[in-house]
């Protein structure tokens, strides 16, 4: 689903996770109630004077609730002088967590909050951090890194003026940014990372990588650049590599085809193996790649490839479709199905997910956060 820049008013309920169809009048309510859980949580919690604050997009997928625990288990073995709380930053993820979403395929029913509230209980009497590090999970610095940039810039101005201006003034706040924010050191490191983990696949056959990307007239900081930028630097390592999204201008799954055949790899049968590069396994995951959507025209009926490519949009992607539909369908000269689905998000990769953790203790030992200034990427 192509993600869009948010109007104020949108922005101010997504912060305080609101449903969407609930009345006006019970927003004052809501607001208070999620504080007060999130207050009482870190208040039980507490144990140092510094914390960590991972901020995720969020999903609804148990796969997901538990790459997210171990990544938190993960920080508190490597941070022990700080607590360790996540955050999810998407309204629809923290109210479709809340109510179960996928509860009927195992999902538990977790309540998350928006990184607002986890600041403000930082803040609050009786615990009051004395180092708040807030780390971003997503793997651009694009539109959603905005938002956490925005998160922290409003904390340390007092936007709500609920928030003891001495306490403010004093306390020091870090910033961890995305995973792939360095295009000169963190682009070959990831591609390494992921290299030294799929080299055997990748030695005769194809891994392909699907991650999210920008809609090219919201490209936050022109992140999109670091999807392209990924693809050459696997491919320094192995031409069989290939980067694609599902929301990136001439970067979708048949731009990657095409680059593949142009590489003349569609002639051999090979296998493509599909990856989600993103921080968990997700709806994405579970559903544009490893899905079986196709559209709505062939179900139940015989198509070729050559028949999903013909239903190119203006933009050259064939929507509701799944890359592990489009890759196996016949005559696409590969063999993609789902033994060749590897279902795993990057944060349930350790070496993957050490650079995140690598980025949160160069923010520790960096300079206290310009938190408008130094962290946007050029």
């Amino acid at each position: 689903m192509k993600t869009r820049l948010l109007t104020l008013a949108v922005l101010a309920s997504l912060v305080l996770g609101l449903v969407a169809c609930e009345p006006v009048e019970n927003n004052q309510y809501n607001y208070t109630t999620y504080q007060k859980a999130v207050n009482e949580t870190v208040k039980a919690q507490k144990k140092n004077n510094k914390v960590i604050l991972l901020v995720a997009f969020g999903s609804t997928w148990q796969q997901a609730f538990n790459a997210f625990d171990a990544t938190v288990d993960a920080y508190k073995s490597a941070f022990p002088g700080y607590d360790v709380f996540l955050s999810f930053s998407s309204a629809i993820c923290i109210n479709r967590a809340a109510a179960g979403e996928n509860a009927a395929d195992g999902a538990e029913v977790r309540n998350y909050y928006a990184p607002p509230f986890w600041l403000t209980a930082f803040a609050q009497k009786g615990v009051m951090y004395s180092e708040i590090v807030v780390q971003s999970l997503q793997v651009i610095p694009g539109e959603e890194y905005t938002r956490v940039i925005n998160y922290i810039k409003d904390f340390a101005n007092n936007s709500n003026g609920d928030i003891d201006d001495d306490y403010l003034a004093g306390v020091i706040l870090k910033l961890g940014v995305p995973l792939l924010q360095d295009a000169e050191e963190d682009v070959p490191a990831v591609a390494k990372a992921l290299d030294n983990l799929y080299k055997t696949q990748a030695a005769n056959d194809i891994v392909a990588f699907m991650g999210h990307g920008n809609p090219d007239s919201y490209d936050t900081y022109k992140a999109n650049i670091r999807y392209t930028q990924l693809e050459e630097a696997l491919q320094e390592l192995n031409p069989h590599y290939f980067v694609g999204t599902v929301d990136m201008m001439e970067n979708f799954k048949p731009h990657v085809y095409d680059r593949m055949a142009e590489a003349g790899l569609n002639k051999s049968n090979r296998k493509v193996y599909l990856h989600p590069l993103m921080s968990i396994d997700g709806d994405h995951g579970h559903n544009d790649m490893a899905g079986d959507d196709l559209p709505e025209k062939f179900e139940g009926k015989s198509y070729t490839f050559a028949d999903l490519m013909a239903e190119a949009n203006d933009e050259g992607e064939v929507e509701d479709c799944s890359w592990k539909v489009f890759f196996g369908a016949n005559g696409s000269g590969f063999t993609c199905n789902n033994s060749t689905m590897i279902e795993k998000g990057l944060l349930e990769l350790p070496t993957v997910r050490q650079i995140w953790m690598n980025h949160t203790k160069d923010a520790i030992n960096g300079e206290p956060l310009d938190y408008y200034h130094s962290k946007n990427p050029e």
